[in-house]
């Protein structure tokens, strides 16, 4: 018996990561709203039972491909900071890894464009804090904890670096392919000037004993 459950049980992730796979190209290509259950599930040659036995619903299907792909920002960006010498250049390559993952087509209209739409304002709100507000305060406790910045208020810093990365993603997504990558330098320079403000200023060196007279 334990043999056949877990075929069965491989069976069902099998179908459960087909149904995320199309749904993700669905998402990308057609919307939300262009989305259907029915086109879903017939992309994997499935019925729509399916797709209800593994998702309650359409937004419970877009809320779980929009987790997989905020999954995979996260360990990018995590990844890219991992392999830095100093929290400054993590904090910097953390950046530039989310810039290119904003870049991706798929990344962009699922997480800025459709989002808001499929889940309301308040809970794509919600998601997107959950997987990014976090790692930036990592990134910026780090900085403090190092002197690379000033200390400053934990929850505004993150929140405004927060809603600047969103801006940033929000434009990416909504360019066309042949601008960004002008886009994506374009933020890049701000986001960088932005945070080299807040760096601390090294101290002024000690005055040193008076010059001899010469005369």
């Amino acid at each position: 018996m334990s043999s056949v459950k877990s075929r069965r049980e491989q069976y069902s992730e099998a179908t459960r990561a087909a149904l995320l796979e199309a749904a993700t190209r669905r998402f990308a290509e057609d919307g939300f709203a262009g989305t259907s259950l029915g086109g879903i599930a017939a992309d994997i040659h499935a019925t729509r039972g399916a797709v209800y036995h593994h998702f309650a619903s359409k937004t419970a299907l877009f809320e779980a491909v929009l987790e997989a792909q905020e999954t995979e920002m996260v360990r990018l960006v995590s990844e890219a900071g991992a392999h830095a010498g100093t929290p400054w250049e993590a904090a910097r390559a953390a950046m530039e890894a989310f810039l290119d993952r904003s870049c991706d087509p798929v990344y962009g209209r699922v997480v800025w464009q459709e989002a808001p739409l499929a889940l309301g304002w308040r809970r794509w709100k919600e998601c997107e804090e959950e997987y990014a507000l976090g790692l930036i305060e990592r990134l910026m406790a780090a900085l403090m904890e190092h002197g690379d910045i000033a200390p400053l208020p934990m929850e505004a810093a993150a929140r405004v670096t927060f809603h600047v990365l969103g801006a940033a993603g929000m434009a990416l997504a909504e360019a066309a392919e042949a601008d960004k990558p002008r886009v994506r330098a374009e933020y890049s320079e701000v986001i960088d000037r932005l945070l080299s403000g807040l760096r601390s200023r090294p101290a002024p060196p000690a005055p040193g004993p008076p010059a001899p007279d010469r005369a």
